[in-house]
């Protein structure tokens, strides 16, 4: 699930341990080293390359997810991952684990842009405030201007650009029959046949699960953070952001799962021409599919998000790193 950037301030008992180990997550440069349009175009292309490395089991996940909604997916309740895989290559070629990327990748710019944004806005916003001003730079009022920060940006951003994430889900949710040919058929098809509305299907349990997902990533990454280096100070910011990241990232996906299949549901609701399946908003979706698939059916597909975690923090961690040194000679400096 697509989080706001949460700036993580540090919390080492010394200024020397803060100024060599503090990290924010997702890693973010000083506007100083590299200026704000490389910032930009260093975490969008960060994001992009990781997002495509990783497509493949993000569209299994996908897959996954959807399964129930209707006969065709019912069939595939019992398939296994490698099973799921191996139809896909049998039936649309090794290149449909790509379906639905690029309009993943398209959504990384505008998203980062107004992301960050939104973000230094709400900072300023935030600490304008009497009662916030007056913790000044204390560990408290730093954290909790990151935090409210970041899940701020995050609603602002995903707000803004979730047609966008509608239209990958639709677009990766296709198997053999292909009803949208692409990012600018799907937007016209799904305005023509479900109205302008029909781009913001799902839009409520995204944004119901920005916060818990930011809190949890947080809270785990900070405490988890500071638990290493109480215990090993000497080693690398790298090993310890990927490490930290990585189980922040799992421990976010297990507490919000259940929204972001519930979101990819509604966000098939009356696709290709389909008959509505959930017919009472956010909270029926969930009775729906708890009383039809059990408990255990809202997390379908959460293996295959495991499996993607580890390796999408890696990736975005070293190529975002990568862009930024490469990016402090630049034009745009």
């Amino acid at each position: 699930m697509e989080a706001g950037v949460a700036a993580v301030g540090g919390d080492s008992t010394t200024k020397k341990f803060r100024h060599h180990h503090q990290q924010s997550w997702p890693p973010q440069p000083q506007i100083s080293q590299i200026g704000t349009v490389n910032q930009l175009l260093a975490g969008g292309i960060a994001g992009a390359f990781s997002k495509t490395c990783t497509a493949p089991l993000a569209r299994l996940t996908i897959l996954f997810q959807v399964q129930g909604m209707h006969s065709d997916a019912a069939m595939m309740s019992k398939t296994s991952i490698w099973r799921e895989a191996l139809r896909i290559v049998n039936e649309e070629g090794f290149r449909a684990f790509w379906k639905g990327n690029l309009v993943t990748i398209v959504h990384r710019l505008p998203y980062s842009s107004v992301n960050f944004y939104a973000y230094e806005q709400y900072k300023k916003i935030l600490k304008s405030i009497p009662v916030i001003h007056g913790l000044g730079e204390n560990r408290h009022g730093d954290s909790f201007v990151h935090f409210v920060g970041g899940g701020l940006a995050g609603i602002t951003a995903a707000s803004a650009t979730y047609p966008l994430d509608l239209v990958r889900t639709r677009l990766a949710a296709q198997r053999s029959a292909i009803y949208y040919q692409g990012i600018r058929h799907a937007l016209h098809t799904i305005c023509r046949d479900e109205g302008f509305l029909g781009l913001y299907k799902g839009l409520g349990a995204t944004l119901l699960g920005v916060g818990p997902s930011i809190a949890i990533s947080f809270s785990v990454y900070e405490g988890l953070k500071s638990y290493w280096y109480s215990q090993r100070p000497n080693d690398s910011t790298v090993v310890v952001s990927l490490g930290c990241g990585s189980v922040s990232g799992i421990a976010s996906s297990t507490a919000t799962f259940p929204l972001d299949l519930v979101r990819r549901r509604m966000q098939l609701e009356g696709a290709a021409g389909r008959a509505r399946v959930y017919k009472t908003g956010l909270l029926g979706t969930f009775k729906h599919i708890i009383h039809t698939e059990g408990l255990h059916g809202l997390y379908r597909g959460i293996l295959p998000e495991y499996c993607k975690v580890v390796p999408s923090v890696g990736i975005i961690f070293m190529t975002y790193e990568t862009l930024k040194k490469l990016l402090s000679h630049g034009p745009f400096v």
